[in-house]
């Protein structure tokens, strides 16, 4: 197979004194981007989302030398065609923002692989720098490159980095303004399609060349259109006259396999640069990844590591994080007690509005702290070091049943400790579809505090089989998520496949600051868009509790509230109370506890009395099944940007637990009586 390569001189570069260099940087996941990101704007970042998308953005600026450098970090994409959200938006970036320069890293223990992204990228009219990164990696699975010839073969800079160890930043920058200021040559040596197949590219360029909408390059959209890139042909079809399309569409159809010879020409390029720059180990030497993914990957030895990784994720969410979150709940207690008494003497409503209201509101968000720190930096330890992907792989089996796979077991399990860090660990998804449906499972796996409260029930509902019934509990809540989430693939996703394509990165040191700022955006987001929800809904409860009686719970608006509902009480036997207390669960479940406590007292020797035996039980299914907190519901929202699936998640919910509270009341009192 051959390949042909041309040289087209580097297009104008914008040298305006002072200005700002415009940076993308792009590559396939798992390159190290986000490092070389971190390392160069640290602090100085935002993170958002990409207008109308759900694909995180990140920019930032830095300065080297008194010059100023804006960075876009682009979403990970294999290449340009627009198979993915991520490759739609890297792409549609550099062409219509047209940037400075590219970045392009790659991973230099997988350069086959890495750079084929590089081929797509150099035939867009922005300048690339080749970033080639863990050297450090390659070196230890026994690779040996050599920068100077691989960037004399592609004739564009080639800059050597180990991002983890601080290693050639300072020369990828100084890279970067010799090519803006024209002090290093640029002449890149694009791949072309192979020959069999060059007269219809010219034909197509050709036909095209009056009607390509700018600023897509003619030759690019050619290119596009032989490799059936459904986005380009879209475009096209529209800007062409119906003639001139229709002979395109012929060309295209008899030329369907020109695909393989653009894509085969891109990887005889890509074995050119590799034959001249890479030096590969003797053979039969295994590399330290190979090695453990002997273990990591095999279908029992994986299974095994991977409980063992959990086991320590658990130990640490409990043996550091709760009693953390225990310590920070007693002080803002103390701290609400104290507002309270200094304010009373003023105002008593005011007192209980900014004690109750707005510190418990604001201390909510305050506790999940140390489980969410613990959470984001065990994560981040996890993918940067890349065992995060084998966990996925061997996980994959069991999730696919359930129209998802592997990648969401991780934010699922987690649900155990807390749904919040569950939900945003959803981020961890490629697909947008298994987002949203591991983001409408995760609130169905018993987390912490709604366990704590039924363990108090059952101990005083069910004193002598309470171990038992709480166990029943727990599998009823997996069971139903299992269904649920069969339910949403055969019925609702018409059985769309899950195809599950990850590619398992080569095993490297975790680098702590990159692992320190990625906890630090995520709790500050969760902070700044969970919190106002969460603060306004506190608010609202405690308003509706207080007033219009002053306080007096049981002649409040929400106390109306659970007379009303006094019909649907009566169908699983429960007085409107035990209402009032699952709804106050909405705020944090331990309130269900505690507005039983102030409406019953001694809810041990009250409510067995109170309650007959399938009443009983009925009520502790509705609470395992029932709403989430305020601050899952504010989770979710963030996640998915929409309300619609927000509600949807509740309503879910809703129907869930009452329907399950009244069928189980019903047929054990019809059972039993």
């Amino acid at each position: 197979m051959h390949c042909q390569t041309e040289t087209i001189p580097a297009p104008p570069i914008s040298r305006a004194p002072g200005a700002t260099l415009v940076v993308a940087l792009a590559g396939q996941p798992n390159v190290g981007k986000s490092t070389i990101f971190n390392r160069l704007t640290g602090l100085d970042q935002h993170v958002g989302n990409w207008p109308g998308k759900t694909v995180a953005q990140k920019t930032g600026r830095c300065t080297y030398q008194g010059r100023k450098l804006s960075l876009v970090d682009l979403p990970g994409a294999y290449s340009l065609t627009a198979n993915s959200e991520e490759e739609r938006i890297a792409r549609d970036y550099i062409i219509h923002e047209r940037p400075d320069m590219v970045i392009a890293v790659v991973d230099a223990a997988i350069p086959e692989r890495s750079l084929y992204l590089l081929a797509e990228l150099i035939q867009l009219p922005a300048p690339v720098v080749l970033v080639l990164n863990m050297m450090d990696v390659a070196e230890q699975e026994g690779l040996q490159i050599e920068p100077h010839v691989l960037e004399a073969a592609l004739g564009i800079p080639v800059v050597p980095m180990c991002a983890t160890r601080q290693r050639g930043l300072e020369e990828m920058l100084d890279t970067v303004f010799r090519l803006w200021d024209g002090a290093f040559p640029y002449n890149p040596r694009r791949p072309t399609i192979l020959p069999a197949h060059q007269e219809v590219l010219e034909q197509v360029i050709t036909l095209i060349a009056d009607h390509t909408p700018a600023p897509y390059p003619v030759d690019w959209v050619a290119l596009k259109l032989l490799e059936g890139d459904e986005e380009i042909h879209a475009m096209m079809q529209a800007a062409l006259p119906a003639d001139r399309w229709h002979t395109i569409g012929g060309l295209l159809h008899a030329h369907e396999d020109a695909v393989l010879d653009i894509a085969g020409a891109r990887y005889a390029w890509i074995a050119r640069m590799i034959r001249a720059a890479v030096v590969r180990p003797k053979i039969g030497q295994v590399g330290l990844t190979a090695r453990l993914d002997t273990v990591l990957t095999h279908p029992v030895g994986g299974l095994l590591a991977l409980i063992g990784v959990l086991g320590v994720v658990f130990w640490l969410t409990y043996s550091v994080g709760s009693p953390l979150q225990g310590w920070l709940d007693m002080l803002l207690t103390q701290l609400a007690q104290n507002v309270h008494g200094a304010l009373f003497s003023v105002s008593p409503w005011l007192a209980d509005l900014v004690a109750d209201g707005l510190i418990q509101g604001v201390g909510m968000v305050l506790t999940f702290l140390p489980i969410l720190i613990i959470f984001f930096a065990v994560l981040g330890f996890l993918e940067d070091t890349g065992y995060l992907a084998r966990a996925a792989y061997v996980t994959d089996r069991f999730m696919h049943a359930l129209g998802l796979h592997g990648k969401s077991f991780i934010p699922l399990l987690l649900g155990f400790g807390c749904n919040v860090p569950a939900i945003l660990g959803a981020r961890i998804l490629d697909s947008p579809r298994a987002r949203r449906l591991t983001i409408l499972l995760a609130p169905l796996v018993p987390c912490t505090a709604r366990m704590a409260v039924v363990t108090v029930l059952t101990a005083a509902l069910f004193p002598r089989t309470a171990a038992w019934v709480a166990w029943g509990l727990v599998t009823l809540n997996l069971a139903t998520l299992a269904l649920i989430g069969l339910i949403f693939k055969r019925a609702v996703l018409k059985d769309e496949q899950s195809v599950f394509i990850m590619e398992l990165p080569l095993y490297h040191m975790p680098n702590p600051r990159t692992i320190g700022l990625y906890v630090w955006h995520n709790i500050l987001s969760f902070l700044q868009k969970a919190g106002v929800v969460i603060l306004i809904a506190s608010v609202v409860i405690w308003m509706l509790s207080y007033f219009p009686a002053q306080g007096d719970v049981m002649q409040s608006y929400l106390a109306h509230i659970g007379r009303a509902l006094e019909p649907l009480g009566r169908l699983m036997g429960l007085p409107w109370p035990m209402l009032i207390a699952l709804f106050t669960g909405f705020v944090a479940k331990e309130n269900t506890i505690a507005t039983l406590g102030v409406l019953y007292g001694d809810i041990g020797n009250t409510l067995p009395a109170l309650l007959s035996g399938p009443a009983a039980l009925g009520f502790l299914i509705v609470q395992m099944l029932f709403i989430p907190c305020v601050a899952t519901v504010a989770a979710v929202q963030q996640e998915t940007r929409s309300w619609r699936w927000t509600l949807l998640s509740l309503g879910l919910m809703l129907v869930l637990s009452l329907g399950a509270g009244i069928a189980v009341y019903q047929v054990g009192t019809w059972l039993f009586s």
